[in-house]
């Protein structure tokens, strides 16, 4: 719905702009004539709002940031029109008082549009629901889903399946459904504990409540699987690392493509490097490291070197807050050893502790690792390169999620949020 609204409000831009510009109603010519270098630039546009979040699911909730975010979004958005419109003459606007005209049009529409369009595509009645399930993850699903308004569904009551034994589920629980008039019933119906009031809650399918399963809930919200729902038969139920003929030949020639495009591009940098790290402590230029690959193989991942002694150089917190310390690890994607997405790759060392202290953690070796992956996009207390074995557990909860939803259209995502990161950091 937003990114409708978004197209609805540049094609109304549009025609207010010649409507400004030459006093009358724009004829169907006049506005094609316009729509058709116009339509690039909003898909350039969309691609800008997708990296700075503004079609993630909490877009609605933090109305607070909106104007900062949508503002410095629109900047940048005026200069892709004005680099469009001048550096490319066979898509020209003449007079370019037309450009200007739109763009003060547009970033005002856009800005009223995203601030109020919320109530146009709110989610008006929220259904009440029961929670039945325990845990953390009962507790975090809950607090998200009560404490933002943008969803559909409002926990009236919950039932925690560790005290199941202290209720009369009967008097307690059927009877306060019916009396809150809860049409929703949200489970955790892989939950051993839960299947004693399987048959109280059969009944209740012919007073059309419905039920759906917590996990699928929480996966959906939270972009991660729920670790408590982890156990053997989810694996098989969920993962394959069967040969995917048309995804895997795509995402290779991508990684191909990508890959020497961007290293040709980064040739340039590589004198001025090699100057820095030189200049700074005299060292070696690069660092090679083993990192666990795909099936538990050893890979050695190319770095420019960025510490001595134990040390972070000057040089090399440069390097890293940049991320330009990683450029090397192109010819590992060339090689292919790593993906430009993926799991990052492990050391060895915390690889092993982990998998002693993390169930199925291995899992994630099973596909190929990336430079950037779904965890590193959103997780943001994944440890670097010292063992925490309670991040590494929730990074696995990403890891998983990637690993069972991996498409070229996830790994599109991955990729532009990752540029988004690297763009914030290097304006730092």
């Amino acid at each position: 719905m937003l990114l409708l609204g978004d197209v609805v409000i540049f094609l109304i831009s549009l025609w207010l702009m010649l409507f400004m510009r030459y006093g009358e109603f724009p004829s169907q010519k006049l506005f094609n004539q316009h729509l058709v270098p116009f339509s690039i630039l909003f898909i350039a546009w969309i691609l800008v709002f997708f990296i700075a979040g503004l079609y993630e699911k909490h877009t609605n909730i933090l109305r607070s940031k909106l104007p900062t975010i949508i503002l410095n979004t629109q900047i940048v958005n005026v200069f892709v029109a004005i680099s469009f419109f001048y550096l490319i003459p066979y898509f020209g606007i003449t007079p370019k008082t037309n450009l200007f005209i739109y763009l003060a049009v547009s970033v005002a529409l856009v800005l009223v549009w995203r601030l109020n369009g919320y109530k146009l595509i709110g989610v008006g009645k929220r259904q009440k629901a029961l929670l039945i399930g325990s845990g953390e993850e009962m507790r975090e699903l809950k607090a998200e889903v009560d404490n933002n308004s943008r969803y559909s569904l409002s926990f009236v009551s919950t039932i925690d399946l560790d005290e199941l034994n202290d209720i009369d589920f009967q008097e307690e629980v059927i009877k306060r459904v019916y009396a809150d008039e809860i049409t929703v019933i949200v489970a955790d119906l892989k939950n051993d504990k839960v299947q004693p009031v399987l048959p109280h809650l059969y009944n209740l399918i012919f007073s059309k409540v419905r039920f759906v399963d917590m996990h699928r809930v929480y996966e959906d919200i939270f972009d991660r699987i729920p670790l408590s729902l982890v156990q053997y038969n989810w694996f098989l139920e969920n993962i394959s690392v069967g040969p995917k003929a048309t995804y895997d030949s795509l995402k290779r020639i991508t990684d191909l493509v990508l890959t020497f495009l961007v290293g040709l591009f980064s040739l340039i940098l590589y004198p001025f490097i090699f100057l820095a790290i030189k200049l700074d402590d005299g060292g070696p230029i690069f660092f090679t490291q083993e990192r666990v690959g795909k099936n538990n193989k050893a890979v050695k991942i190319i770095k420019f070197r960025s510490m001595k002694d134990g040390m972070v150089t000057a040089t090399g917190a440069f390097l890293r807050k940049t991320r330009l310390d990683e450029l090397p690890q192109l010819w590992n994607v060339l090689m292919g050893d790593l993906s430009l997405v993926g799991p990052r790759p492990e050391i060895p060392v915390l690889g092993k502790e982990y998998e002693e202290q993390i169930p199925y953690y291995n899992i994630r070796h099973l596909i190929k690792p990336g430079l950037s992956g779904w965890a590193q996009i959103y997780h943001d207390q994944h440890p670097h390169h010292k063992s925490d074995v309670h991040e590494t557990r929730v990074k696995l909860s990403y890891d998983l999620f990637y690993i069972k939803n991996r498409s070229f259209i996830l790994d599109l995502k991955i990729a532009l949020k990752t540029f988004k990161k690297l763009a914030s950091r290097a304006g730092r």
